[in-house]
């Protein structure tokens, strides 16, 4: 487990990031649960962020994270609690490599540095695994914050195209919402 020593602009002193496994499935999917809840509603349907998403998130990620060949999910824990993670898919696309499947911080330690943080991990362990391999991820149209913070990042803004719906379902989505995606040709220069 690497130690990250505090940062005096981080307002954070000492943040911890590992590898989730099969035991991390539950916080994993309570920290996803919540960002979704604050950041997904309007493209996604109330009923199912309120209640279904739970029960939806809690399959996911307990069958992603017993299964990890091909991926990679890292954490960052902050007194003991998860803060932040980052789900990387290895050679998802034959264009644009490495697919970050979810990024996301706890709301209140937003701006700290976190994401940035798991955004680099994620970089140099794609490196490691992938030597050469791009990456990207896709961003819900009206989730402009995340669009700035990957921009800031050097991301690219590329094609837009309509959010699947969680678990093929497109009575869990109003409408259909769009998302864009970004890449970085160089994931090395996030490391």
């Amino acid at each position: 487990m690497a130690v990250v020593p505090s940062d005096t602009n981080s307002g954070v002193d000492e943040l911890r990031f590992r590898l989730g496994g099969a035991d991390d499935a539950a916080a994993v999917a309570e920290l996803h649960g919540d960002s979704w809840r604050r950041h997904y509603r309007g493209a996604y349907a109330d009923a199912f962020l309120d209640d279904e998403s739970a029960e939806y998130l809690d399959a996911m990620w307990a069958k992603r994270l017993a299964a990890r060949e091909g991926t990679r999910t890292t954490l960052a824990e902050y007194d003991g609690q998860l803060v932040g993670l980052a789900h990387l898919i290895i050679g998802a696309d034959p264009k644009y490599g490495a697919l970050v499947d979810n990024l996301h911080v706890r709301a209140p330690l937003k701006r700290q540095g976190i994401g940035t943080q798991l955004l680099s991990l994620t970089a140099k362990a794609l490196q490691e695994a992938a030597p050469g391999s791009g990456l990207y991820l896709w961003v819900l149209e009206q989730n402009i914050a995340a669009q700035g913070f990957y921009e800031a990042r050097g991301g690219i803004r590329g094609d837009r195209k309509d959010v699947p719906p969680p678990g093929g379902e497109q009575r869990r989505l109003n409408g259909h919402p769009a998302c864009f995606r970004y890449y970085w040709p160089d994931p090395s220069l996030l490391a």
